[in-house]
């Protein structure tokens, strides 16, 4: 097969500038870098391609005997078998912490090692809640398991009298390092665990490990208003830190359950309301329970539609303590009774005669019919 122009591999014009040429190798070579694609024969090659390409454009004396010449001005001077040029990377990607974020995703820090003192784990803890409880606040109590300093050890791990031992295969740092392909790879010291040390003498009380499992009660408040899936935080509830560290975080979730008649959406609620065909065509005042349990009367204007909302304000979600309420939204559903006496019928009978009903009907306009 023959070999690419050494522009075309890396995706460059012959005029590139040695940034252009740089960042277009760089770009490749995290690509087809061997460490990224083990086995990959193809982008093993592709790689070697790259560095052959970028090794001679890089430097001005190869690049312009290529320029006039092409591959034969350049025999000699370098090639896809030698790449010992490139056995440091630090002129292409900067520190070795770009390297290590740019091909095994770490963070580029180095651990000096788990023996300090470190925040523990934060926990979650989900919690259902009435729907009329979420609208309103609430308080709860909820009890959960976590981990808390052993009494006996303090937090160390180690019986009484002893101490830890700076760990000897990694001399304390938790971590060992290696060669992979052209890179020193740091990896969690086997020994210790990425701890940096050893307990001779674990306390019998917790085998070590600093920390024994407790249930814990707390009462938490439910705020005013909180939707389905929002959460609070309670700071400093979570799992004690390792060597003694402080306490993380405890999260609470609030699952709210459904109500049988009210919906809420933002701030607002809903609910729907049967009302009789007279009420709707002669109007009414009737009387509707809201969600705190008070009665209000809300007065039916005549001729209203099937489906139509009335809007009572300040009786929906509190936004906050001391904010002003959302509002409710009532929608009148009327019903058809489906059974009339034999009076009832003879008086629908009536008014049809009276009205003059249309046993012709004309189609409504569909934007009419949205607009109602």
């Amino acid at each position: 097969m023959a070999k690419r122009d050494y522009y075309e591999v890396l995706g460059v014009q012959k005029g590139a500038t040695k940034d252009d040429i740089k960042k277009a190798y760089r770009k490749l070579a995290i690509q087809y870098h061997p460490d990224k694609n083990q086995g990959n024969k193809e982008a093993e090659e592709k790689f070697k391609e790259a560095t052959e390409a970028y090794e001679i454009l890089s430097d001005d004396q190869k690049k312009a005997a290529y320029d006039q010449f092409g591959f034969a001005g350049v025999e000699g001077m370098g090639g896809s078998q030698d790449f010992s040029a490139f056995r440091d990377f630090g002129d292409i990607f900067g520190d070795f912490s770009s390297i290590f974020d740019t091909f095994f995703g770490g963070n580029g820090r180095r651990s000096s090692g788990s023996s300090g003192v470190r925040q523990g784990a934060n926990l979650r803890y989900d919690v259902d809640i009435s729907f009329k409880d979420a609208v309103f606040g609430t308080k709860v109590e909820i009890q959960y398991s976590r981990n808390e300093a052993c009494p006996v050890c303090k937090g160390t791990g180690a019986s009484s009298g002893t101490g830890k031992k700076v760990c000897s295969t990694c001399g304390g740092s938790g971590q060992v390092r290696h060669s992979q392909g052209f890179f020193s790879v740091a990896s969690t010291c086997p020994n210790c665990g990425g701890e940096g040390y050893i307990i001779e003498h674990p306390c019998k009380e917790c085998n070590g490990a600093g920390t024994q499992k407790k249930r814990q009660k707390i009462m938490v408040t439910v705020p005013p208003g909180v939707e389905n899936g929002k959460r609070v935080l309670i700071p400093r509830q979570g799992d004690t830190g390792p060597n003694g560290g402080p306490p993380g975080d405890l999260y609470v979730f609030f699952r709210v359950k459904p109500h049988e008649y009210f919906e809420r959406q933002d701030m607002d609620l809903y609910c729907a309301v049967p009302i009789s065909i007279s009420q709707a065509v002669l109007g009414a005042d009737i009387h509707v329970i809201t969600l705190d349990g008070k009665t209000i009367k809300v007065k039916v204007p005549p001729g209203i539609q099937n489906g139509k909302m009335l809007r009572i304000r300040d009786e929906g979600i509190p936004a906050g303590s001391g904010g002003r309420r959302g509002n409710l939204y009532i929608k009148l559903m009327i019903q058809i009774p489906t059974k009339l006496s034999r009076r009832g019928k003879e008086l629908m009978e009536e008014l049809a005669r009276v009205e003059g009903e249309d046993d012709s009907p004309k189609p409504i306009p569909l934007a009419e019919l949205a607009e109602q």
